[in-house]
Order: C-alpha cells, then structure tokens, then sequence
C-alpha cells in the first residue's frame, strides 16, 4: 500500500511540474538542415518488430516480473505530429486479469524504452542510476496487476530536438577500456532507458585500421605496433596524442574488440539507436612516411612527456590537402562498412583537438574542413560530420575567421558540432550560433547544426560537483534563441558512474520543452531515488542542490584534493594565507595555497563546506530507516567523502604552516593525522561496490588470455590512475594524477605511503635543521609509483563493512566538534 501512495502523491507532484508552463516556441533552422540524414536513418531504421523485441528484452532484463504488464509498439512519425515521440496509454485490455496494463508506443525502440522509464519515473517513484551508484530503485514500482493508471486522454511527449548524445572521445577509455559484452549490455540498456539515440560506437575500431594499413597501404604488424596505444591508452592514441604507450597490442585484443564492436552496433541498431562511428582524422603510422615519402606528414609536437621525450609523443599528422589524406579515409570508411554491414552515417572527426592547424589562413582551414570531409563522403556518400567544439573553448587560435573557415567548409547540413562544455562555458551565446552549423547542445551553436552539452567530469575523478541550474535551463535557452540550430542535447562526460543525480536530470532534458522547477525536482530525487519520503533527506538534497550542485565560479572542475593529486613542491616556497577562521566556513575564508610553481594546483572549493557538513548530518540522522537502500548507502558514502577529502586539504595546509613556523611537534602529530585520515578514507570507501580498486584490475585481467597480458592489462589500469608516461629518478611526468580515484586500495596501497614519503622528509628536515630534500622526494615518490605500477597484488572486489557505522564513526572522529580529539585537530599548533 506504501507504494502506492507514493506513487499517487509522486504523480500530483510531477503534473503540477509540467503543466506550469507551455512550451517555448523554438527555432527549426537546425533542424531544417539535416532533415535529409533524418529521412535516411528513418527509412534505414530496423523494422519495428525488431525494435519492439529490442524494448520488451530491455524490460525483460531490468524489470522481470512485470514483462507481462506492458505492451510496447512502434508509432510512425507522422502519428506524432511529424516529430519523435513517445505515448503512454492504459491498455485497452488492463481490467482482464494477465493482460497488459499500461501501452507504450514511440516512434523507435529508443522512445519506447524512454517511455518506460518516463512511466516507472512519474508514476511509480522509481530511479535508475547506474549499478556502481547504488543501481536502479525498483521496489516502489506496485505489484503486477496493480500499477497506476494514467489519465484516460493518456500521454505524449515528444522530443524537442531530435538527437540525445552520449559519451566523449575518452570516455571510451577512463570507463570503458575493459568492458565485456554483459557490461556493454547494461550500459545499451541505460542509455535506452535515458533516452540516448546518438551514442559514439568507438570500440574496435584499431582492427579496422590495422586491416586498411595492412591490406590497402602495405604496413606490417610490425610497422603497427608503436602505432597503437596500449588497451587503457587508446583514446589519446586515437587522437594521435601518444603512440606506443601501454602496447604492443595483442592480435587477441584487435580480434576480440572486433567482435565486441559488432554485438554493440547490433544491439544499438535493434533499438533505433543512431551509432556514430570513428572517421580518419590524419593520424597516421611513423611508417606511412617511408612507404609514401612525397605525402605531406608533419611530425606534431610534445605532448606532456618529461622533457619532450618523442618515443611516446610526437605523432605524425598526414595533411588533409594530400590526395592521400581522403584515399585514406575512404579506405577506412568503406572497411567499416564492409565489417559491420551497414552504418548510421555519421562519423565523428576531431582532427584539431589538442592538435593546432600550422597556418592561420582562413583559406588554407577551409581547404583543411572540405578534404577532411571528402575523406568521409568517399566513401559513404550520405556521411554527416559530428566534431567536438572543444577546440573552440580552449584554444585561442580558433577566432572568428578560422572558426568560419572551418564551420563553412563543409556543406550545410553535413556538419554537426558538440557545444561540449555547454553548462559552464556556452559557445553558441559568442559565435553567433556556430555561424549557423547544427549543434548539440551538450551539458555546446546559426547554420551549423550544433548539440548542447554537458561535459561536468573529467577523467572519471570523483567529485560531487554540478551545476543543476544550468542544466535544467540551457538547453532550453538555447533552443528558443534566435535562430538557434541545435539539433540535439547530450551527456559528454570523459568519465561515468558518478554524481548520479546530474545525469538524472540531464537526460530528462531530451524530453523537456521547458526549463525545470530544480527545487521541486530535488525533492522528487530524493524519494525516487530511495522508495520514500524523508524529510530530513529531502532537506539534505536541498541544502546539496543549492552548495555542492550550484557551482556557478566558472572553473573546470578537474579534481586536485591533496590525498589524489599531492603536491610536487618545496613546503617553503608554498605561500599561505589563512585568516585562523574556524574550518568548514565559506570559500572566501578558507586556507588559500597560492601557486608559486606548476607543481601544485590549487583543489577547487566553490562552496561553503560548513552545510554540507550540515547536509552529512541530515543524512547520517536518517541513516537507520535507510540504510538497506544500495542508492543511500552511495551517496552516504561519497557525501562522507566529499566532507573528509575537503577536510584533508585543510589538514595538509595546517603541516605546511607547522612546518613553516618550524613546529616539528605539530608537523609530527598533523601529518600522522593526515595518514590516518587517508587509512580510515580508505575502509569508509571499502564499504561500497562503486569505490573499489579491485573491479577494474579484475576486469582488465579478464580480458587477458595469458599470463604475459594479464601483467601487461594490470599495468595498463594501474597506470592510467596514476602516472603515465617515463620519468626520470628525479622528475616526474607531467601527466600524473589525472585519473586520479577515490577507490579503496589506491588510498591505503599508494597514496598513502605516497604522502608518508614526504611527511618523512618533512619532519627530516627540521630535525635536522636543513633544507627541505625535494630531489630525494621525488626520486623515492617515482619509484613508489614505478613499483606500484608493476606490482600484482589482488585487492576485494566486493565491498565490505557497514556504510552507516563507518560514516558515523568517522563523522564523530573529525567532524564533530563536540569532541575533544576533533577540537584538537583544529588547534593551531605554534
């Protein structure tokens, strides 16, 4: 009976939502360009059997006992008023005992599943989220034979862009780099439950090019190997940004990729998805040069390596003026073709990501766009062009002239743009709407088709961190501006399974026409994503939503917490300013390290931590009605963490002014703190499956079939979370923590010890009354990592220990100021 009341108070809630408004008229500019490519995928989607088999087996595996209870089918645009659509309907037969009781139609596979989820959302009071961020909640859904029923006129929405997008170049990598077909399969179903239609479908496809290199341009294996990155490296080889790093690849992990590639192009085509498939961008052999010693090659330049060192960096770009550069790219095009069967047809390309055309001439750019272009239309004739804008947001070469070279050169309608950081730094409100190109608005502008989306995490870092405002409002701006051309939102994340509640409302954008009550949507979250109603979390979420998730200073939140990103500097060059206010206050009040080197980057702080503090209490306090829930266990747990890792920076800010007012008594006892710190971050994360070492080394070694890869795949995972590239004794990679985890085992087994090394040396150095030995830090701290890198010890891969207990616990030992060990953690010692 519970949830049914949920249910019928859930519903008067979201109807009052929806109908505060009517939808705001948009411009069809965009969507007027690449109508032609919409009729082709339309007329080239599966039959609707295949796609309504496709939805009832997504329900099948997600909702078992209630397959019987819904009735899926496929509608034709034209009986959704021309546009794509999903309906939800009583079923004509629900009051005779086994038969369907809700009818859900949609205009593809994709839509009906949307709609299922639209239905178990607003009507049920259930939650999806993915499996690592407490999995989907189900059990508010009523019984068989007893769901609700929507009102007799039933429901239509419709979709007000036609393309929802997922993933990001390197997605593929800090997520998916050792992901199996049961993996890819919940992933498939997510996707469809959220609405994705236009998801990147990059695995695989180094057997493509190992087959064109081959057969069509006279490579051997051999001239390949330094070619391809490494399994967890293949997105910044793709983008020629490395070469070799992490390889050889083995001839098994091309052949089996190969043959994972095509069950996800199957899957996706079963349910209407639209796959977008990788296209040449230029990146090419070292060997391509001797075998066609007249083709124009540049050697790029250095990519992060310790002191430019070009055996890993310093790839070879083919210039897209070269007849050779579009021989290529047909090559690659028409193979895929010849693999998978069929195609979507379209391709993404970012040839200019991180990689800065030599020559600013407006007419050279364009030349450069019309033959990058050529290379895709040879050999797919109906071929649309997806490319990031990333290039646009950081690079400053891209000014207007080269921006509309490069936009114009392609015809209209055949060039689609990811607004990719759309959410904090818009390009389509400076560029005069992409100059008319189709966009994506993703969490990204007048004639170029654009997509507006939301990029919020990079390198799969745990943070909690959003900007839900934005979210729940951009999409809409963008799509009621003046001539506005978007064409799609989407979810452009380098890293999943976080921040659950962001990607919630997110891909809820792909259906809203208007923008979204966030604080009435809040309070929804919270009893969707945990079965009930509870006023004390309710209260949590909301001081959340206007802290945490209101983060509105512009910066790019790239996770730099002292215990996952510590600092590479001499304690005595860092310069501190603090104003000796009671910790956890607002921002503008806390310890500040300023940078006086590159060494250390300042962790981001947009919020006052003293109520998020308040929001932990709120959550701890209702911990024993929910505590059976995997969704509140998560948020409890990465709510604990967030709090803790916060309070770490400040603790590492106190050492450093101990150390600088040579107090070795209270260096000594801080920085023992600070490990502590790390070892009981370290079991709290333990305590559940989402903050686990073990699974990703686990699921690497799978994927080797023999013990020569198993080494080699562990090393791969170990050191994309760590440090990447050679180093000396004495420096370190510039590229080190940027993948950086908040998994139990890294804290406990590296970074740790990590910090323990240069407390070690800290407290050396005012006994000894001598200079702070930086060398001998960093030589001992790059031999730590080397050897962790290369180490074979097996961490759990199921969590363990009492989410609840353990918060607790660690909230009375350093947050609760009623305790005397808490107070004297804050004292400042002199």
């Amino acid at each position: 009976m519970e949830s049914q009341f949920l249910s019928i108070s859930l519903i008067f809630i979201f109807l009052l939502l929806i109908s505060s408004s009517k939808p705001a008229p948009s411009s069809t500019i965009g969507i007027d360009a690449i109508s032609r490519i919409l009729q082709i995928q339309d007329r080239e989607r599966a039959p609707p059997p295949v796609q309504e088999a496709a939805a009832r087996s997504v329900l099948l595996r997600f909702l078992p006992s209630h397959s019987s209870s819904f009735h899926f089918r496929i509608l034709s645009k034209k009986q959704c008023g021309g546009e794509y659509c999903f309906t939800i309907n009583n079923h004509p037969s629900s009051a005779t005992p086994g038969s369907p009781q809700i009818r859900i139609e949609g205009t593809s596979g994709v839509d009906i599943v949307a709609g299922l989820h639209w239905y178990l959302k607003n009507w049920c009071g259930s939650h999806i989220s993915w499996d690592k961020t407490g999995g989907p909640q189900l059990f508010s859904v009523p019984n068989v034979g007893f769901l609700p029923r929507v009102h007799d006129a039933g429901i239509s929405v419709q979709r007000p862009v036609p393309w929802s997008y997922y993933q990001n170049a390197v997605t593929s990598s800090y997520s998916f780099a050792w992901w199996d077909w049961k993996r890819w399969e919940k992933e498939i179903d997510w996707m469809a439950l959220q609405g994705v239609n236009l998801p990147l479908a990059f695995t695989g496809q180094e057997a493509i090019w190992q087959k064109v290199f081959k057969e069509k341009f006279n490579m051997s294996i051999s001239n390949l190997d330094d070619f391809f990155g490494g399994p967890a490296f293949l997105a910044w080889s793709r983008m020629g940004n490395l070469h070799g790093w992490g390889g050889p690849l083995p001839q098994s992990w091309f052949d089996q990729q190969l043959i994972l590639q095509k069950k996800i192009l199957a899957r996706m085509y079963e349910l209407g998805m639209t796959p977008v498939l990788p296209a040449f961008s230029g990146n090419v052999p070292a060997a391509l040069k001797y075998i066609f010693p007249s083709a124009k090659i540049t050697r790029l330049g250095n990519w992060f390596s310790v002191k430019s060192d070009p055996k890993w960096t310093c790839t070879y770009l083919l210039d897209a003026t070269d007849p050779l550069f579009v021989e290529i790219g047909k090559a690659f095009v028409e193979q895929q073709l010849q693999e998978y069967g069929r195609s979507s047809h379209i391709y993404n390309c970012d040839t200019f990501d991180e990689n800065t055309p030599p020559v600013d001439d407006p007419a050279y750019i364009s030349s450069l766009g019309a033959a990058i272009f050529k290379g895709m239309q040879s050999g797919d004739n109906d071929a649309v062009w997806l490319m990031q804008g990333w290039l646009f947001s950081y690079d400053p070469f891209w000014r207007p002239p080269q921006m509309k070279a490069l936009l114009y050169s392609v015809p209209v309608g055949n060039l689609v743009v990811l607004d990719l950081f759309a959410e904090v730094k818009p390009i389509w409100t400076t560029s005069e709407q992409f100059y008319g190109v189709p966009y994506i608005w993703k969490h990204t502008w007048t004639f170029l088709q654009t997509v507006w989306c939301m990029l919020h995490n990079f390198a799969g870092n745990f943070e909690m961190y959003g900007i839900l405002d934005a979210v729940a409002s951009g999409p809409i701006e963008a799509r009621t501006s003046v001539n506005s051309t978007m064409v799609g939102v989407g979810m452009s994340m380098e890293g999943i399974e976080q921040n659950p509640i962001v990607y919630d409302l997110m891909s809820e954008m792909a259906f809203q026409h208007k923008k979204i009550d966030v604080k009435a949507w809040v309070d929804l979250y919270s009893t969707r994503r945990y079965g009930r109603q509870v006023p004390l979390v309710q209260e949590g979420w909301n001081v959340l939503y206007h802290s945490i998730y209101n983060c509105t200073d512009g910066a790019y939140d790239k996770n730099r917490d002292v215990i996952v990103a510590f600092p590479d500097v001499d304690p005595s060059l860092l310069s501190l300013h603090n104003e000796h206010s009671r910790p956890y206050t607002k921002p503008n009040s806390r310890t500040i390290i300023q940078e006086v080197t590159d060494s250390f980057d300042r962790p981001h702080l947009w919020y006052s931590t003293s109520e998020v503090i308040y929001a932990l209490e709120l959550f701890i306090s209702s911990g024993d009605e929910l505590s059976k829930s995997s969704t509140y266990r998560y948020d409890l747990v990465d709510l604990t963490r967030q709090v803790l890792a916060k309070y770490a920076n400040q603790l590492f800010y106190k050492v450093i002014e101990a150390y600088q007012s040579q107090n070795l008594h209270g260096v000594t006892l801080l920085s023992q703190r600070f490990l502590d710190l790390v070892e009981d971050l370290d079991s709290l994360l333990a305590c559940h499956d989402g903050f686990l070492l073990g699974p990703w080394l686990d699921s690497a070694i799978q994927l080797a079939q023999n013990e020569e890869q198993k080494r080699q795949f562990e090393w791969n995972a170990r050191t994309q979370i760590t440090m990447w590239f050679d180093n000396t004794d004495e420096e370190a990679s510039l590229l080190r923590d940027y993948g950086n985890k908040y998994w139990s085992g890294v804290l406990h087994d590296y970074y740790g010890p990590r910090a323990a090394i240069y407390f070690k040396y800290l407290i050396e150095s005012l006994e000894k009354d001598e200079h702070f030995k930086l060398k001998e830090w960093r030589r001992e701290w790059i031999k730590l990592t080397n050897d962790w890198q290369s180490r074979r010890n097996i961490f759990p891969v199921v969590s363990r220990g009492d989410a609840l207990n353990t918060s607790r616990w660690l909230f009375n030992k350093y947050l609760n100021l009623t305790n005397p060990e808490t107070l004297e953690s804050w004292t400042e010692h002199h």
